[in-house]
């Protein structure tokens, strides 16, 4: 199932499967059936359907939205190697800690609540109605470095658009793994047929204004004194690519 596709169910119980799983994230089986109060025998046909139709997938005796994220990529440089590949619901922690990491002082903004989201969910991957989300992360010995985050709205005079956070631990920086995360997004991106990314970072951040401007994007307009740190303002500097 492309993620881009409205989510469209012919039986309420194959309907009620999928959102208790797509609000838990990943789920054993047995949880989400007797949750539902379902027979194991229906249980098990209506799930069956649900990954025919790549809406689920299973992994063991789990349950997961399915995404089409490709496959997992392989880097090396002098100095690390370095995996990038669509995150996983036990991802989740490692990930939230290296958003929180990474961003130190809170110079990025959008990236700080996104981990704030997440953390508070307990939910990795998301696709409903209202939105959805995806993730790629940048793995060094299993361990998060890095990440790309999709969020795409399912408005349909939004749904052209994603928005899209980018970021590496200090430590990683200089490997070319930000750069190689940032084509990993735009290239989903533009594989399920979005047309713009957006971003908003404060003017403080003048590291991540300068990557993404090295990469094609473009500052759509600023917004004076949008941001206080402490007793300091800041601008927020609108950024977007044309796909």
């Amino acid at each position: 199932m492309e993620i881009t596709e409205p989510l469209q169910f012919d039986h309420a119980d194959r309907r009620d499967i999928y959102d208790y799983v797509e609000s838990h994230g990943e789920v054993k089986s047995d949880t989400v059936r007797k949750a539902l109060q379902m027979e194991p025998r229906p249980f098990g046909h209506h799930v069956a359907i649900l990954q025919r139709a790549g809406m689920v997938e299973r992994d063991g005796d789990s349950i997961r939205i399915a995404y089409e994220g490709g496959d997992a990529q392989e880097f090396e440089t002098e100095e690390v190697e370095y995996t990038i590949r669509q995150a996983k619901q036990e991802d989740l922690q490692g990930l939230v800690g290296a958003i929180r990491a990474a961003i130190g002082s809170g110079a990025y903004v959008d990236a700080e609540t996104l981990a704030d989201i997440i953390d508070n969910e307990g939910v990795l991957l998301r696709h409903n109605e209202l939105e959805s989300r995806i993730f790629f992360v940048a793995c060094v010995d299993d361990d998060v470095v890095g990440w790309v985050h999709l969020k795409h709205p399912e408005i349909e005079k939004l749904s052209h658009t994603a928005e899209l956070t980018v970021g590496v631990l200090v430590q990683f920086r200089g490997q070319g793994i930000g750069a190689h995360l940032l084509e990993r997004g735009t290239e989903w991106a533009t594989d399920h047929g979005y047309e713009k990314l957006y971003n908003s970072v404060p003017s403080t951040n003048q590291d991540a204004i300068d990557f993404l401007e090295a990469h094609g994007w473009e500052t759509e307009a600023v917004r004076e004194k949008h941001y206080k740190f402490d007793d300091e303002y800041a601008d927020e500097v609108m950024m977007a690519k044309a796909l």
